[in-house]
């Protein structure tokens, strides 16, 4: 996993990502292979990468959970939310996708099973020509057994012939007490270097173009701040609820499990001022600024919320998997303000909801009333960009209608 330089100059900057890269020789280890996460959209991620040639060629996988599977099963469940639109040249690549992606059932807790888990990595990497033994553990793992596995993966699993890198997926404990004993115990085993903290949500497309259209178009830029923008919506919608998951949801409800984390991330590039580069650091460090200038979330700003029965679907009590007097949200909106000079005043209106309407995850940014001349009483220019289900930007203008008649309307 080779450095790379920074670089600070250059009239178009590089958005590629930057710190480190895998290398040959790399083993990369999903734990909890067998659950949500693994099989919705690790695998997927993992298959894209290896189908565009981002994986090194002699890359091998290996799934890890308590679930006792053989060989079919296990290439079954990874690959079925992999798209291959009967495309043979995909299904030929999801073939040898599956031919590198071995599995080992084992607990989280017990020394034993990482012993197993270290052989079976053994196993593999003995028929590596190099010396070199590179290992990326992925925890697709509920954050109650982070603890134990990072010390396991550190006393049995470790190479000591390469490169470790250890990653953490959202979210990081239910609160500051628990986020902290978290983070603090991992640094007990792990570098700062060898550990990632990652939320997936960054990942998507249009949340990765914010960067670019907030501060590569000046005339979006130009507008960015509380002398423009009236407040600013970001919703989240799923049409489902939690079909069997309410076990995990119900320990975190919808403010942890996506206004905490996925918002906010999303929140924190709107408002950010612009970084001095495109590396992590950077970045990171006018994130923390936005952030810390944000206070609390009132009360009287919040709605909560719980789905019930309706249109032939169950209601969240009704799911088995879920404590019968359960008053967990699964519906929360809330206001946030920004207490620096670009938004000071500016409402920020967050709200998350399963077993809604749609499926649709959007940014609605509304601007300013036209406050006085002949156009002081039309609509407000809108400008909504769309993360999912298929991204899109559109601007709302007011514009003339047909005729003869000097009428603004909206577009």
């Amino acid at each position: 996993m080779a450095n790379r330089q920074r670089s600070m100059s250059g009239t178009i900057p590089s958005m590629e990502t930057s710190g480190s890269a895998l290398k040959d020789n790399t083993v990369i280890i999903v734990l909890g292979a067998s659950g949500d996460l693994a099989k919705k959209k690790t695998y997927p991620a993992l298959f894209g990468l290896y189908r565009m040639g981002f994986l090194p060629k002699d890359v091998k996988i290996v799934g890890y959970a308590r679930t006792k599977m053989d060989a079919a099963e296990y290439h079954k469940r990874i690959t079925s939310y992999i798209k291959t639109n009967d495309d043979p040249e995909v299904q030929a690549k999801l073939e040898e996708f599956k031919g590198f992606s071995t599995y080992i059932s084992g607990g989280y807790e017990d020394g034993p099973s990482f012993e197993n888990l270290n052989k079976h990595l053994e196993s593999i990497e003995e028929k590596y020509q190099s010396k070199e033994r590179n290992r990326l553990f992925y925890l697709a793992l509920p954050p109650s057994v982070f603890i134990p596995v990072a010390k396991h993966l550190k006393e049995q699993c470790y190479s000591r012939s390469g490169a470790n890198r250890i990653i953490i997926e959202k979210p990081f404990g239910k609160d500051l007490e628990s986020a902290r004993e978290l983070l603090g115990s991992v640094k007990q085993h792990w570098s700062e270097d060898e550990t990632f903290r990652i939320d997936h949500y960054l990942g998507k497309e249009m949340v990765k173009n914010l960067l670019v259209l907030r501060f590569a178009n000046v005339a979006l830029n130009a507008a960015w701040d509380k002398n423009s923008i009236s407040s600013v919506q970001i919703t989240f919608k799923e049409p489902f609820g939690t079909e069997g998951r309410g076990g995990y949801f119900d320990e975190f409800g919808i403010i942890r499990d996506i206004l905490q984390n996925h918002l906010m991330q999303v929140l924190s590039i709107l408002t950010m001022e612009r970084p001095v580069s495109f590396e992590a650091e950077d970045i990171r460090d006018e994130k923390v600024k936005v952030l810390r200038a944000i206070p609390p979330v009132e009360r009287s700003d919040t709605l909560l919320g719980q789905y019930v029965a309706a249109n032939g679907k169950p209601g969240y009590l009704d799911d088995e998997t879920v404590p019968p007097n359960s008053n967990c949200p699964t519906y929360a909106a809330t206001t946030l303000w920004i207490h620096n000079p670009r938004w000071e005043g500016v409402p920020f209106i967050l709200k998350a909801g399963k077993a809604v309407n749609e499926a649709k995850v959007e940014i609605r940014i509304q601007f300013k009333d036209v406050t006085q001349g002949i156009f002081k009483d039309i609509s407000r220019n809108e400008l909504v960009m769309r993360i999912q289900p298929s991204e899109a930007v559109y601007l709302k203008l007011n514009t003339k209608t047909p005729g003869l008649y000097t009428r603004a309307i909206p577009t």
